[in-house]
């Protein structure tokens, strides 16, 4: 189930303003474009794949998402790309896909060890044998949860004129690889502050790839930030580029 942030049609209005376009973008854009047929996976309010086509691509382009509201801001930005309502449970396609992406650290909302089995099972069923899956997962070693505290409030414009204030407080003490959190949003008008609740995992590279090996995926290259700078204990994010694990020769008969 998609977290009440994405379902509530007032809050997805707010996404592209509390999520602009950055660094990332440009990264996945890139890729994107250099593909003939893409499945953004958790695609959200569509701007990956609204700027390839405005950019001129002319291929496959089908966004996949949990959450109709945010589905409805992707059509009505791009009405000629496949817009695809549920997940990787729910939806499946075979060699379908020369590029599959989870932008926006979507990966980390597969919590359960079951669910990201079967999720990147999924991933491995919708590409084509020389395929590409990329997305990006925050590094668990530089902590980012510590700075989502209440005091840290942002404010974004809302439609009406007013502004929206968020903050974020995370449900301590964090045990394992998971990190609980709160996202209160008040907008200037409304009768009662929004709430959202999620979890979120955070895999390091050892898990990593030891989950993309059960789905039949191999790492091909993982960078440590946007600028492919090379991966460290200290890098913010863990960007992985994988592709179909090449099947072991078969041995000779004698």
């Amino acid at each position: 189930m998609a977290d009440r942030a994405f379902t509530d049609a007032a809050l997805a209005g707010l996404y592209d303003s509390l999520n602009p376009w950055g660094p990332s973008d440009d990264f996945y854009l890139g890729l994107v474009m250099s593909a003939h047929s893409v499945l953004d996976v958790g695609c959200g309010t569509g701007a990956l794949l609204a700027r390839a086509r405005e950019k001129g691509h002319d291929g496959r382009l089908c966004g996949l998402d949990p959450a109709a509201a945010m589905l409805v801001q992707a059509r009505r930005r791009a009405p000629g790309v496949e817009w695809v309502l549920g997940d990787l449970r729910s939806r499946r396609w075979q060699d379908a896909f020369d590029l599959v992406v989870m932008t926006g650290h979507a990966f980390q909302v597969l919590v359960g060890d079951e669910e990201l089995r079967l999720g990147l099972g999924a991933v491995r069923e919708a590409l084509t044998g020389g395929g590409r899956f990329v997305f990006e997962t925050r590094n668990p070693a530089a902590r980012a949860w510590a700075a989502w505290t209440p005091d840290r409030v942002r404010e974004v414009p809302c439609g009406d004129g007013g502004v929206v204030r968020v903050r974020h407080e995370v449900e301590t003490p964090v045990h394992g690889d998971r990190v609980t959190f709160t996202e209160t949003f008040d907008g200037t008008g409304w009768e009662r502050s929004r709430v959202s609740r999620s979890t979120l995992r955070f895999l390091g590279p050892e898990d990593l790839s030891r989950f993309l090996a059960g789905a039949g995926l191999a790492v091909v290259e993982q960078y440590g930030d946007w600028g492919r700078e090379p991966l460290t204990p200290t890098s913010p994010e863990i960007i992985t580029v994988a592709g179909p694990a090449r099947e072991p020769a078969a041995r000779p008969e004698f």
